[in-house]
């Protein structure tokens, strides 16, 4: 990314007539951001471990570390005058620190010694191992320990309410850990130290190797994402003009803003569904996926509903503060409909994406993104085309048209979950039916 940046970004403008001035300060900013990618795959992998065993106090101890590196680095960098240290690189710069300063406290939070260590508690190495599909008793055991003996009590009875069809052995409930606690806290300790991160001889290949069948789904997937985002930011910068630029930069930030209220359900289900996609195939399993599928799904619809009301309401308030422009403003107004359409279903796309990803339907995510991939740039590039040629085109047709890729990927993935429902109460029924035999 360091040595492609100056190409890259010309390919995202798509015209010669930006400042030099402006260029050079976005080229540094790429640059400088791109020494921060190593803390961040780390910083990632450690969030969702934590995640996965249901420790949400952990991340967010370390994040907001982080988040007050940023801000005092901010404020002590970005009014420097040295063009390699202040203004936009000042604020890469501030980024790069929290993001190596939350790799640091990450470490030290996973590998310091704790007063008390939860028991029956397993490595990652078997996490990986008892959680495939096809060893019941081990598949039950991951259960017990990740779904019991490390929870906290409170999101015991969340999850015994909503997502599960069957109250749990006695066994699981004496398990349970009497305190509130961030239970990833010391979990790595006497096991690995802080630099064992960076030493790659200390790779255990076997356990690497277990991780190789998600790197191209997960990879593809990523990408398919952000194609979509990259082609909107091209389509305006090159041929919407100055105020409808001015303008979708307003709205791609307060919408980046809106968006990860909605897009932390994608990693709850993803918390969740493994638990119960890795028991015994039975009817009981089956039940409690669909229990589990439909709550989600109400979940879903509430909170697209709440941020559709932010959309409508917050936007003309919010894009005040960034500009005092009058025709600016209108145009972002144009863009209101396509964000609150597109934020209204995320909600629904999130829980759905992420019990596709619980129930490790990678290779469905894969094709599907690899397609949206080309698509949607397809689209947008046709957009393009039209205002070159003279048709009146802002960003509330561009906005609408990225709200029609957000509907069809949401039923394509609500519609993949029924399927896959489908498929696991027919399995369950024919497990029954030859365990009676």
């Amino acid at each position: 990314l360091g040595t492609s940046a100056s190409t890259l970004l010309k390919l995202l403008i798509g015209n010669d007539s930006l400042d030099p001035a402006v260029f050079s300060a976005a080229l540094r900013y790429v640059q400088i951001r791109c020494l921060g990618m190593p803390a961040a795959v780390v910083i990632g992998t450690a969030q969702s471990a934590c995640l996965g065993m249901q420790d949400v106090k952990s991340p967010l101890y370390v994040l907001a570390a982080a988040a007050g590196i940023n801000f005092l680095g901010d404020v002590l960098l970005v009014r420097n005058g040295n063009p390699w240290l202040g203004g936009a690189a000042g604020a890469a710069w501030a980024t790069v620190l929290s993001q190596y300063g939350a790799l640091l406290i990450f470490m030290k939070w996973l590998t310091a010694k704790k007063d008390k260590i939860v028991k029956d508690c397993i490595s990652p190495e078997d996490s990986i191992e008892t959680a495939t599909p096809g060893d019941g008793k081990d598949s039950k055991n991951l259960i017990r320990v990740t779904r019991g003996g490390v929870r906290r009590p409170a999101v015991k009875a969340i999850r015994k309410n909503l997502f599960s069809s069957s109250k749990r052995g006695k066994d699981e409930t004496e398990n349970q850990p009497k305190k509130n606690e961030a239970l990833a806290r010391g979990f790595l300790a006497g096991k690995y130290k802080e630099s064992d991160v960076l030493n790659i001889a200390d790779l255990d290949r076997s356990t690497a190797r277990k991780f190789l069948p998600f790197v191209i789904p997960v990879t593809t997937t990523s990408i398919g994402r952000v194609s979509g985002y990259l082609a909107m930011s091209h389509v305006a910068s090159s041929a919407l003009g100055t105020l409808d630029m001015a303008a979708h930069q307003i709205a791609i930030s307060i919408f980046c803003c809106l968006a990860p209220v909605v897009d932390a359900l994608n990693q709850v289900a993803q918390s969740f569904v493994p638990g119960i996609f890795a028991r015994k195939k039975s009817k009981e399993r089956a039940l409690a996926l669909r229990r589990t599928s439909i709550n989600f799904a109400k979940v879903g619809a509430s909170f697209g509903a709440v941020i559709v009301g932010l959309v409508t309401f917050g936007v003309p308030f919010l894009s005040r503060f960034f500009t005092t422009d009058p025709m600016v403003l209108e145009r972002v107004k144009n863009a209101i409909p396509g964000i609150a359409v597109f934020l209204g279903f995320d909600g629904l796309m999130c829980i759905g994406e992420g019990t596709l990803l619980g129930q490790k339907d990678l290779a469905f995510l894969r094709n599907m993104y690899a397609s949206f991939f080309f698509i949607v740039p397809a689209f947008m590039f046709r957009l393009k085309r039209r205002a070159l040629s003279g048709i009146p085109v802002g960003i509330g047709t561009m906005w609408g048209t990225f709200s029609v890729y957000e509907v069809v990927r949401t039923i394509l993935w609500l519609l993949r979950v029924v399927q896959l429902q489908w498929k696991t109460e027919k399995e369950a029924e024919l497990a029954d039916d030859g365990a009676s035999s």
